[in-house]
């Protein structure tokens, strides 16, 4: 199928290197007719090695020469939006000031903790790192509003020096079932982010039980997403996550555009 991958990052973010041209080329060979960029901006990130921060000016620059000499390819503006407490104001501020298309929500850190550093696990068991990812996760999802999809729900379990890093979803029953009514109430929808398996977790974010949850409780807003850095990573596992889709049950994926929801069947 010509599915757009809603979770694409460039030279933009500070831990890709890939051009944006690079990716529109890479994307006219799969036969896409869409893409959508979406860089990483995290205020306040611990690390300052990394930076995740975008200029926009230079950005809009780019992006408005590549729709000029890319008329065939259609070319869209999301953001990946690292969420942090006491950060609304500022993320707000940056969402009001352009046309995005679509905003993914995700945390990469929380207060001065970097989670690929696996800083939630320390002092912590595994259980215990996971269960406050997911509290951090509720307080975001009570607290931010101004997104359209929760990013890589599950993610925590990338990280941690854990032989089994599955996350049950038995074992985090009442919280999930919490954030996921919360994100169903709100509007708002989840990804289905296909990195899970490059990182050998045999699964994608979220997991198939985390999935299936969350169409029995009503949800309907679902992006698919690779989160590639770099070229062939693009669209990588799609057809996979199609058939985990369907055979949970779902009968459309969702595209955006202007802020707005459309939706494919499948």
């Amino acid at each position: 199928m010509n599915i757009t991958d809603h979770h694409v990052h460039t030279e933009f973010s500070g831990d890709s290197s890939t051009t944006m041209e690079d990716i529109i080329n890479k994307a006219a060979e799969l036969g896409l007719k869409e893409v959508m960029f979406t860089d990483h901006v995290d205020f306040d990130y611990p690390n300052k090695d990394i930076h995740f921060e975008v200029n926009y000016k230079k950005y809009i620059k780019v992006l408005e020469k590549l729709r000029d000499q890319y008329k065939e390819m259609g070319i869209l503006m999301g953001i990946e939006v690292g969420y942090q407490p006491g950060l609304n104001e500022r993320i707000n501020q940056l969402l009001n000031s352009y046309d995005f298309d679509f905003v993914i929500c995700s945390i990469h850190a929380w207060n001065g903790a970097e989670l690929d550093k696996g800083d939630l696990f320390k002092g912590r068991s595994q259980e215990e790192g996971y269960r406050t990812y997911f509290e951090n996760l509720k307080y975001t999802i009570k607290n931010f509003d101004n997104f359209d999809v929760v990013g890589h729900l599950d993610f925590i379990n990338r990280y941690g020096e854990f032989e089994n890093k599955t996350i049950r979803y038995e074992e985090y029953k009442n919280i999930l079932d919490e954030i996921l009514s919360m994100i169903i109430n709100k509007g708002k929808g989840i990804e289905l982010n296909t990195s899970g398996l490059r990182y050998k977790l045999n699964s994608m974010h979220p997991s198939r039980e985390i999935l299936k949850r969350y169409l029995e409780l009503g949800g309907k807003i679902i992006t698919i997403g690779s989160d590639a850095h770099v070229l062939k990573d693009l669209c990588a596992d799609f057809d996979k996550a199609i058939v985990e889709l369907k055979e949970i049950g779902f009968k459309e994926i969702t595209t955006f555009k202007n802020r707005k929801s459309s939706f494919i069947k499948i």
